[in-house]
């Protein structure tokens, strides 16, 4: 979580313990109902989803919203809210009633929203109690990610500031805290792409490979209540060889603080460590059960500070134990997991929705492309220059895939200094606050040069940031004038429809990072009718069929004879005008026949093992 300005870096919580799945609205979410909710109403998107109707006034996102640092006591504050559009240098509109009605946390340019329209700068307003039982405590109010300058008031006074369209960050409001009614209001500034920061495919002209823009907040927003000291952050090393996780606290208040970290499977111990915050504890997990997308076993993790007998936080969490590495396999290099090579057949994951355009319209739905993906073969997610909301990263860990996380890439003009400045400290903040998730296998900080610059440097710093995983220094390099640092870990090209490989080296290993983008319209289900981009063109559903399964026959012949390791198929759902997906928009139609795309897969995946000694 990042540090902000003004105010400390706050706690964190979600609970989904690693066996057991668990509807964190039950919990102490008490959110207070705001007077205004009956006069929202959610928009009608260009598409509907299955879940657009789910999605109401009093039920929005309800689940606890980070699974990897968890406390019981939390109060939802996703819902509606007052809202206006603001002018440059405005001031807040404390105790002011503002005109327009937004559901939380959907971006002002999805129709869930309520809004569906763009607006650079903004103000989000709402009320809020703070329950009695928590008297005695800080509190912390969090945000799971707000596109993308934000400025917070509560009560009429400032308590911080943050930058950053894809991170988490907290302020402790208790000073500001009054008895009774409290005020809440967040002013958001967001130029998309006419400024220089981290975008990804937002556009705020979209056509073919760019998308809508996603505007203010787009994910959860909660109080919960801590210690003065307290957990902000678990890192989570699985060592494999060493049979033990490495772990540290980062906590805030004072330093040196006792921990006691616990791990266990299925209620049971199986290690445990003593130590100190901001130092590397060692739990032992003897023989462990090894993460896999076949077998994706979750530990639970149990974490508690103290001051001698006194407990002071407490939090629960849970971990994967598995290795990442390149070996030599035959005559060509290849990454391997627990030191076995297995093929990664994926698929591009943009991560949009139609209803709720960066933010899935439930949480069943957030689930849904991960397992479809799983059910047609795949077993990776390239997580294309976007990063998602925790819970996405806990359905993948849960339910076992593979994910390459990009980094959401800046305009494609050259970025000034101050760009690459954020660009550093937002690539930062992505990889702390995902590094413990154990289905993230590689790190891509570029994409076919966009906002490109230094790919070496930054590829070396990212691993000396994260030295536990594969780096990407440059995602297609044989593309669109991009540059290829000539370091990393893996040698990446795309072509479409391709496919083809770049030839390993002797410390790079070869993969494909785009290929495919088989496209076809499917009457009902398009976002624009009349209006489409694809790669190909292809006239029926069988047509598609059999081109898929051909080039899954080229790939798996590329993998035994040139040394290809991993390819990636665009995509696994059409996006806006782009009709490059297994998948419609809408989720609602396989374009291909299911059996046959995931045999080609299996089939792929079953002969890589083959090759292994």
């Amino acid at each position: 979580m990042r540090r902000c300005h003004v105010v400390a870096l706050p706690g964190r919580a979600i609970a989904l313990l690693a066996g057991i799945f668990i509807s964190f609205a039950s919990l102490a979410s008490c959110a207070q109902p705001f007077s205004a909710s009956v006069d929202w109403k959610p928009k009608v998107p260009l598409l509907a989803t299955q879940w657009t109707q789910q999605v109401t006034a009093t039920n929005a996102l309800p689940e606890y919203p980070r699974p990897q640092l968890v406390r019981p006591d939390w109060q939802n504050l996703n819902g509606v809210w007052q809202f206006a559009g603001a002018t440059e240098n405005q001031a807040p509109p404390i105790n002011q009633n503002l005109a327009e009605r937004v559901l939380v946390p959907f971006p002002i340019e999805s129709a869930l929203s309520g809004i569906q329209r763009h607006a650079d700068r903004m103000w989000y307003r709402r009320t809020f109690t703070v329950p009695n039982t928590w008297s005695g405590r800080h509190v912390q109010l969090n945000f799971g990610a707000v596109d993308w300058q934000t400025s917070v008031y509560v009560n009429g006074q400032q308590v911080g500031t943050h930058q950053g369209g894809y991170d988490a960050f907290s302020f402790d409001v208790t000073a500001q805290l009054r008895g009774g009614t409290n005020e809440l209001i967040v002013g958001v500034y967001d130029p998309t792409d006419s400024g220089g920061q981290p975008v990804g495919k937002q556009r705020n002209n979209p056509k073919d490979i760019f998308y809508t823009a996603s505007s203010g907040i787009w994910q959860t927003v909660w109080l919960e209540p801590t210690s003065p000291i307290h957990i902000t952050r678990l890192d989570m090393t699985p060592d494999v060889a060493d049979q033990a996780l490495r772990l540290i606290v980062h906590a805030e208040g004072d330093a040196g603080q006792m921990v006691k970290a616990t791990a266990l499977n299925g209620g049971v111990e199986v290690g445990h460590a003593t130590g100190t915050t901001e130092t590397e504890l060692r739990i032992p997990v003897p023989q462990p059960k090894l993460w896999s997308p076949e077998q994706p076993f979750l530990y639970d993790l149990k974490v508690s500070l103290n001051n001698g007998a006194t407990l002071v936080d407490a939090v629960t969490s849970y971990f994967g134990m598995r290795s990442i590495g390149l070996a030599r396999i035959g005559t060509a290099l290849r990454p391997v997991l627990n030191n076995k090579f297995v093929f990664e057949m994926g698929t591009l994951d943009q991560g949009f929705w139609p209803d709720g355009i960066y933010t899935a319209p439930t949480d069943e739905a957030l689930r849904f492309d991960i397992q479809k993906t799983k059910d047609l073969g795949f077993n990776l997610i390239r997580k294309h220059t976007k990063v998602e909301p925790q819970r996405w990263y806990y359905w993948a860990d849960k339910l076992g895939v593979l994910v390459w996380q990009d980094m959401p890439a800046m305009k494609l003009e050259a970025p000034s200094a101050q760009a690459k400045q954020e660009f550093e400290t937002e690539l930062r903040q992505m990889i702390d606050e995902h590094r413990s998730a154990p289905s993230i296998m590689m790190w891509v900080p570029f994409n076919e040069g966009w906002g490109e610059y230094d790919p070496r440097r930054i590829a070396d710093q990212i691993k000396q940031w994260d030295p536990s995983r594969l780096v990407d220094n440059n995602s297609g390099v044989n593309c669109c004038g991009s540059t290829d640092g000539g370091n990393g870990d893996v040698v990446d090209w795309h072509v479409y429809v391709g496919p083809e490989t770049p030839l390993p080296s002797v410390v790079r290993a070869s993969i494909l990072g785009e290929f495919g983008g088989l496209g076809l319209q499917v009457t009902g289900h398009l976002w624009q009718p009349g209006t489409h981009f694809s790669y190909h063109d292809e006239p029926d559903a069988a047509t598609d069929t059999q081109h898929y399964v051909a080039l899954i026959k080229t790939v798996e012949s590329l993998m035994s004879r040139l040394g290809l390791n991993a390819a990636v198929y665009t995509q696994i759902t059409d996006v806006e005008t782009e009709l490059n997906g297994l998948y419609t928009y809408d989720r609602a139609v396989l374009k291909p026949d299911a059996s046959a795309v995931r045999t080609a897969n299996q089939h792929l995946i079953d002969e890589s093992k083959k090759l292994n000694p």
